[in-house]
């Protein structure tokens, strides 16, 4: 897993009682970790911070590209073969 160097840290106890500073934080687009007794139990994290958008456009290069040849014939002659096994 991967570590924000900046990433604030949070016990427990301070989150409580600081609860809308770290949301506040969190709607800034940083990351709180959340510690029990020092030791990290879980993280908070804005919504969509982990969401990748995907822009493929499925079909966008379709009739660009050329095929020649039979894809399903090997690409050297039959008799070279034996040289592929040592």
């Amino acid at each position: 897993m991967a570590y924000i160097i900046d990433m604030k840290v949070a016990n427990i106890a301070e989150l409580k009682n600081n609860l809308s500073k770290f949301l506040s934080l969190v709607e800034k687009g940083e990351e709180v970790q959340i510690c029990k007794r020092n030791i990290p139990i879980a993280h908070l994290m804005p919504i969509n911070a982990r969401e990748k958008k995907n822009h493929t456009r499925l079909g966008c290069c379709r009739g660009t590209v050329q095929i020649n040849g039979d894809l399903t014939e090997p690409m050297i002659p039959l008799e070279n073969w034996d040289m592929l096994k040592k």
